[in-house]
């Protein structure tokens, strides 16, 4: 006999992790590394400031309490210091192929 579909589902999700709230040290964790490579960046001379403007909405929501919308906000932060610095890399070389010679 073979399960239905509907029961495979039901049971997979009954396994599922509970949700959790966020909390303070999730926020400063995800903080952390979203600093991190903001400073990276800011070191390459390629700092966005969408990045600035991402770290700043997840430093205000967290002191609200929050933490939810703060570590979204960071992880967004990271995601965009890290394309900057991936820009920076690719485009150090990359410059020379459109010079007008």
């Amino acid at each position: 006999m073979k399960p239905s579909l509907p029961l495979a589902i039901l049971l997979s999700l009954s396994f599922a992790p509970a949700a959790r709230a966020a909390n303070e040290a999730d926020y400063k964790a995800a903080y952390a590394a979203a600093e991190a490579a903001s400073k990276e960046a800011a070191g390459m001379r390629n700092q966005w400031t969408v990045t600035v403007s991402a770290l700043a909405a997840a430093r205000k929501a967290a002191d609200g309490g929050d933490f939810d919308r703060a570590i979204a906000a960071s992880k967004e932060a990271e995601a965009l210091a890290k394309a900057s610095i991936f820009q920076a890399t690719s485009e150090k070389d990359a410059w020379k192929a459109m010079e007008i010679r």
